[in-house]
């Protein structure tokens, strides 16, 4: 979870009203789900439990959010954006490598030192945390003085283009700077297996940044001196880089930066960048009474989501709300009605012993699911839960499968998560990619839901339970695969074959199935280096997959 270095002196500024540490309410601190985790004279450490909600990672956040607990703020705060005539143009070079890119501008801004600190903190967390570490999100920020309008988003090829890096004196070449710069060398693995890399270059062609390594040394040294800002974002996911473009744009204006839009054109369609436009969800009054146990009037719940910063508005069985554009962990009114609770207050609410009809115990698939997993940790390996929702590029174009029909999300509110998985094995990748900097081997397994398509169900879909087990080691080979396999099924005095079998996402000959009782229980075997190369592995990986729901059937 993200720690936040804040001054209680700037907290005060940004508020409007002296905070101390005796009078920074408990309260308060619980309205952004926080604690405090270290006192150094006037600096605190907050640790922000709420790891969806980037808009709170820095002091204007923080101040914005506790405001109406300590002043009369009520509703969203409005932020005025005047649309300024520059035009940034997206080269289509750039759809492989990294398609999107938001931009803004902030002039006439007072540079603190406070400022510089929380601007630096706000980027490094939220391309960190809310960006997986640059992948999917990067901001660049820059001294918009020194550049020239139109702006051009374009990839070049590793050595076609040299500017100096930040923090250096000599101009190096694109493909120089991921070897020599240390944020090169942090990240080079972002850009691995593309020929050309994104950059953000001005009508004089000179380049502001590598997204998402390194700005550039003329243009991207912010100083006390500045007086206006140039800000883009430039991620996998457009909505993303707005949510972060916002964010970053409305903590300016809080310390007295004038907004302007910038026109991001993407040939078929142009948009303009910032956009704070509400964004709106309905909340029916009988899934608040529900949820919170409590018959809340129309005003009462006005009061409590207004100090939250919500619009109100009531339609016939509804309270239709709107809610700012960077609030991006609002998916269903259940998130709407937990800061209903945050807002009264949940030290406020009585608990009630619920009155049941019948008393709750595990299913006998579980039962049996729990005995797998005690099985597992005695190889050394680590249990995860990931997501059951995933996207189609990880369940088959980066496991090297052609797409097949699987539950598909109507209405995503983010790219990342469009279809329900109908496997582990794509999520066990996924979080291997994501812990590349850690140390090896990494062995761990996932006993989880997938979910299928079945037109003869009630619901059109079966979900089923699998497990899923990797090792990322110099050692994984098709034989330790086995070994685990041999392990569990002997284990649970489960006769079986194993027979070679052709699978895309394996090395040709070092993939078999599992068969027992003549059905086919699952697959293991030996990662393509394709597949490593699509979620940016070094090390061989061997993995396997079984239905535990046939198993289990087999096992009754």
């Amino acid at each position: 979870m993200p720690t936040i270095d804040i001054s209680l002196k700037d907290l005060s500024k940004l508020v409007g009203k002296e905070i101390t540490l005796e009078n920074f309410e408990p309260e308060a601190i619980l309205w952004i789900k926080g604690e405090i985790d270290g006192i150094d004279g006037d600096n605190i450490k907050i640790d922000c439990k709420e790891s969806n909600r980037p808009d709170l990672w820095s002091t204007e956040g923080i101040a914005r959010a506790i405001s109406p607990f300590y002043t009369k703020e009520r509703g969203i705060r409005k932020y005025n954006v005047e649309d300024s005539d520059v035009y940034l143009h997206v080269d289509r070079s750039v759809d492989e490598v990294r398609p999107y890119i938001s931009a803004g501008i902030i002039e006439d801004i007072t540079i603190t030192e406070d400022l510089i600190k929380q601007l630096i903190q706000l980027q490094e967390k939220i391309a960190i945390t809310f960006g997986r570490k640059r992948k999917t999100v990067g901001a660049g920020i820059y001294d918009f003085d020194k550049m020239t309008p139109p702006i051009t988003y374009k990839a070049f090829k590793s050595t076609e283009l040299k500017f100096i890096p930040l923090g250096f004196s000599k101009e190096m070449t694109l493909k120089e700077i991921l070897i020599h710069h240390p944020k090169g060398q942090e990240f080079a693995h972002l850009l691995q297996g593309y020929d050309k890399y994104p950059v953000v270059i001005d009508n004089n062609d000179i380049v502001a940044a590598m997204p998402p390594i390194i700005n550039s040394e003329h243009t991207g040294k912010v100083t006390e001196n500045t007086k206006n800002l140039f800000i883009e974002v430039t991620g996998t996911d457009l909505e993303d880089t707005k949510v972060a473009l916002n964010i970053i744009a409305a903590a300016l204006a809080d310390r007295g930066g004038k907004i302007k839009s910038v026109l991001v054109d993407y040939g078929e369609n142009q948009i303009r960048t910032p956009d704070f436009t509400p964004k709106r969800i309905k909340v029916k009054f009988t899934e608040i009474e529900k949820l919170t146990g409590m018959k809340l009037s129309l005003k009462e719940l006005k009061d409590l989501l207004e100090k939250q910063q919500y619009e109100v508005k009531k339609a016939k069985d509804c309270l239709e709300v709107e809610y700012p554009s960077f609030r991006q962990d609002i998916m269903h009114p259940v998130d709407v009605i937990e800061d209903i609770l945050i807002s009264y207050g949940y030290n406020k609410v009585t608990p009630i012993l619920a009155n049941l009809a019948t008393t709750g115990e595990l299913s006998e698939l579980e039962e049996f699911c729990e005995i797998i997993r005690e099985l597992l940790p005695g190889f050394g390996a680590q249990e995860l839960l990931n997501f059951t929702l995933t996207n189609k590029e990880v369940l088959f174009k980066k496991m090297n499968l052609k797409e097949e029909p699987c539950v598909e999300i109507a209405n995503p509110v983010s790219n990342k998560w469009t279809n329900l998985r109908n496997n582990i094995i794509p999520s066990l990748m996924d979080f291997l990619e994501h812990n590349t900097s850690q140390e090896y081997p990494q062995q761990v397994y996932e006993v989880g839901d997938i979910v299928l398509i079945n037109e003869r169900a009630e619901t059109k879909t079966d979900t089923r339970k699998h497990l899923a087990w990797a090792l990322a080691d110099k050692e994984a080979n098709f034989t330790k695969a086995k070994q685990i396999i041999t392990y569990l099924l002997t284990g649970l005095n489960i006769d079986f074959q194993i027979e070679e079998e052709s699978h895309d996402s394996f090395i040709s000959g070092r993939c078999a199935i599992i068969i027992a009782n003549k059905k086919v229980l699952g697959y293991f075997g030996e990662i393509n280096p394709r597949v490593l190369q699509n979620f940016s592995i070094e090390f061989p990986i061997c993995a396997l997959e079984l239905d535990v729901t046939e198993l289990f059937t087999l096992k009754k």
